[in-house]
């Protein structure tokens, strides 16, 4: 099964089971694929955003409908904010022999990161953006989320 197909599920059967289901018109799955381009939330949307690196979940975060700054472009510029994908993929040991730095990261994430997008309507509240995202980090164990050495050995 796809990411897609997984992250739907996901969203359908946690939702469920809760007993508040989301319908199909109030979200969108956006595979943005390798090499991606980024795009802002539309309005009156909030967002999930995934990426991976050669099937390895790395980074799953969220930002809500102000935050579009998150969503669009900090993961890509290691001194935007706390906690970036390019921080964490520059501070990265394992990451070290492929020639990344700060002048080439930006364009590597884009070249070489897989980017899925989940695309909420923003009614549905921030309490639903936090429910799936948990579900997803549980799923996938991504990498660059909480600390090392508090993540299971795999």
């Amino acid at each position: 099964m796809s990411m897609i197909n997984d992250i739907d599920k996901i969203i359908k059967d946690i939702t469920s089971v809760l007993g508040k289901p989301i319908e199909n018109k109030k979200f969108r799955i956006i595979d943005r694929g390798i090499p991606h381009k980024p795009e802002s939330l539309p309005p009156g949307t909030m967002g999930i955003y995934a990426f991976s690196y050669n099937g390895e979940a790395l980074k799953i975060g969220k930002a809500g409908s102000n935050s579009n700054a998150r969503f669009l472009s900090q993961h890509y510029n290691p001194k935007s904010a706390q906690s970036t994908l390019a921080a964490s993929i520059l501070m990265d040991e394992r990451m070290q022999n492929l020639e990344i730095d700060e002048d080439n990261i930006k364009q590597w994430i884009k070249n070489n990161c897989r980017r899925v997008d989940v695309l909420f309507d923003s009614d549905l509240s921030i309490f639903t953006l936090e429910l799936i995202e948990a579900a997803l980090h549980y799923t996938y164990e991504p990498r660059y989320e909480g600390f090392s050495s508090q993540r299971k050995t795999k």
